[in-house]
Formats: structure tokens, sequence, C-alpha cells
């Protein structure tokens, strides 16, 4: 037997047509002749060959009952087969191609034409099985670079962050009275959120918001200040009409500060969550804010809910033109502001999870928040 030629195991029950077969096919196949279909059950527990020509006409197991038992088998369904008969009827020839032959071949067979059709057929066949590996090897190729994605998505993510928590602590750096007030606001903001997406306020827009990108865009809401004068910035005292006035400008310096960047990056999506914040977060529900006197639902609900927190956070730290006051006096004040300062649906959702922020601040001025976070 030559192991570089193809397998073929013809089967027929009349001795001449397996002699004239193997004849045929003896100097191009390897070819293995079998007079039962039984026997060829039999022999291919042993050898799966590349190719079976089966009669169809034969006793005890006929070609039929022959191919409905292999195509029932996962071991043996692959094996194409073609059947070879006297039988011209064409509804015959469609019996045998449902049952899953490749092909039909009425005998007597042209010894040239029948060479011709296996050639075809393993050739097909060939370049399915390269086709299935290339396939496997194509999902593998693709399994691998959605793990490449994910790594690189998870580098950049972190880059991202390392930036942001840079940047943040630089305003910080330059606002030294108000340590510790962005990673809080984040905090409380996340509280909030949480809460409104329980609740179903607002559900239309929250249901569309990518929230941990809101939650990273929070860090740049005071941004802006790093464009003021630290005379300003740091002033002992209460602020002039004029210094207040350059105060209330770090809302568009950060919406300037940002759009800077978006001009020289593709990530607009973040870099919009964090302008929004930047610019409105100091707006106020009855229109008197700034910078834009923005009005009610006119507000983004991002620049509403960060409007509470940042207060809340205000309220409770030591400043140094003011000392801290208590949680249940922030409360109150943010609650005489319903309606006025705030959106009163916020307000009434601040005040079912003001316990939390409560929690949060104590947590996070007495350093435990972060061994929480490990």
């Amino acid at each position: 037997m030559n192991a570089s030629l193809k397998n073929v195991f013809l089967v027929d029950d009349d001795l001449t047509n397996l002699a004239i077969g193997e004849k045929t096919l003896c100097d191009f196949y390897n070819v293995v002749t079998l007079n039962s279909g039984a026997r060829l059950l039999k022999l291919l527990e042993k050898k799966i060959p590349d190719l079976i020509l089966l009669d169809v006409e034969m006793p005890e197991l006929n070609g039929y009952e022959t191919i409905m038992y292999l195509k029932n088998k996962n071991e043996f369904e692959d094996i194409p087969v073609i059947f070879l008969t006297a039988k011209t009827d064409s509804e015959d020839e469609l019996r045998g191609l449902s049952l899953g032959a490749i092909d039909y071949i009425t005998k007597p067979f042209s010894p040239p034409l029948l060479l011709k059709r296996i050639e075809l057929h393993l050739l097909i066949e060939s370049q399915k099985r390269e086709l299935m590996s290339q396939k496997e090897e194509l999902i593998l190729l693709n399994s691998s670079l959605n793990e490449l994605v994910k790594v690189k998505t998870r580098t950049v993510v972190e880059l991202q962050n390392a930036v942001l928590k840079t940047m943040a602590e630089l305003v910080e750096c330059r606002d030294d009275t108000t340590g510790g007030h962005i990673e809080r606001t984040q905090i409380y903001l996340q509280v909030l959120i949480d809460a409104l997406r329980k609740s179903g306020l607002y559900q239309n827009e929250v249901s569309s918001w990518d929230v941990e990108l809101i939650l990273q865009s929070a860090q740049l809401h005071d941004v802006g200040k790093i464009a003021i004068e630290d005379n300003i910035l740091r002033k002992p005292g209460k602020l002039t009409d004029e210094e207040f006035t350059k105060i209330k400008g770090h809302t568009t310096f950060g919406k300037n500060i940002i759009e800077k960047i978006k001009q020289s990056t593709s990530e607009h999506d973040f870099l919009e969550q964090a302008r929004t914040l930047a610019f409105t977060h100091h707006e106020k529900w009855d229109g008197s804010g700034y910078p834009m006197n923005l009005k009610g639902e006119e507000i983004p609900l991002q620049g509403r809910l960060m409007a509470i927190v940042d207060v809340y956070d205000a309220l409770i730290s030591d400043r140094p033109y003011k000392k801290a006051i208590s949680h249940k006096e922030a409360i109150k004040i943010i609650k005489s502001e319903s309606g006025a300062h705030f959106d009163p649906a916020v307000v009434e959702l601040f005040l079912s999870v003001s316990d939390e922020f409560y929690h949060v601040s104590k947590l996070h001025k007495s350093n435990l928040w972060d061994e929480i976070q490990k």
C-alpha cells in the first residue's frame, strides 16, 4: 500500500464489478474491495478511507441503509460516498443524494469518467478540509486578537485614568483649600447616579449613559481652576466681586481646556462628558447660576447632579473663609434650595441617600476609605 496515495473503499456484491473497479483505480489509489455493507462497517472500525464507492443494490444491507448508518455516526458522517448503481431512475438518484451521497454514477461505468469524478470529489474534500483548517486558525487568531485588544484597551484605560488623576491632583495642589474634594465628589456622584438608576427617575436619559465614563470625567469638573491666579484661588478671606467674577470663569476655562484636548483626539465621548460637567455644575435650576444662566432642564442632568454633590462637599468641608458645617445642616440648606439652586426631583433623590453621603464623608475624612477600597 502506497502511503502517498488516497484510500478508496469499493463496496459491491458483484465480484466482476469489484475486479473491474480495482483494475481501474489501483494505479491511482490504494483500493480496498468489499462485497457487503456489513463488511464495510466492520472495516471502518479499524480504518477510515478518503472516499467510499458504494453499490446500491446489495443483499441484507443495501446501499441506502449503509449510508444512513454512516451519516448517523459522528466518526463516519464526513466520509464522502459515491453511489454506483444500475438504476437510472431520477427518484432513486434523488433519494441517494438526499441521504448524503456526493455523487451518483450508473453502471456499467466508463473507467476514465469514474477516475475523473473521483479525482474531482477528492479535490473538493481536500479543499473543504483546508478551509476548515483555515477557519479554525482564523478563530484562534481572532481570539488572540480579541485578547490583545482587551489588553491594549485596559492599558489605554489605565493610562487615561492615570492622566486624569494627575490633572485632578494638579488642580487640587493649586487650590490647597479643597483637599480631597475631587475624589469625594466623584464618590458622591456615583452614589447619586446609582440611586437615580434604581429609582427610574429620568430613565430615558439615564439608560443611554456610560456611567463609568461619567464618573471618570467628573474628576475634571474643576479643571478650569488651573487658569485662576493663586492670589485669588488661595485667598484666605472673602472674595471681592471682581475676584468672584474671575473665579466663576473656571467653568468657561474648563470647557475651553477640554475642547482644546478634543481637537487632538478621537476620544470625544469621554471629553464631552467632562466638558458638560466642567461647564454646567454651577448652573442653577432657577436660572441664576453661571456661566450661561441656564434654567430648569436646560441644564444637562449630569450638571444638575454634580451641582448637589459639589455643594454638599463644600458645605461640610473647612475653607479659609468658613468652618465646615454638620451633615444635618448641609442637608437642611440643600433642601431649602430645592427649586432654586437645585432640581427638586434630584434633591428628593439626594435626601433618600443622604445617609450614604454622610457615611462616605466620615470614612474619607478619617482616611478609612482607601483601606476599604483595597
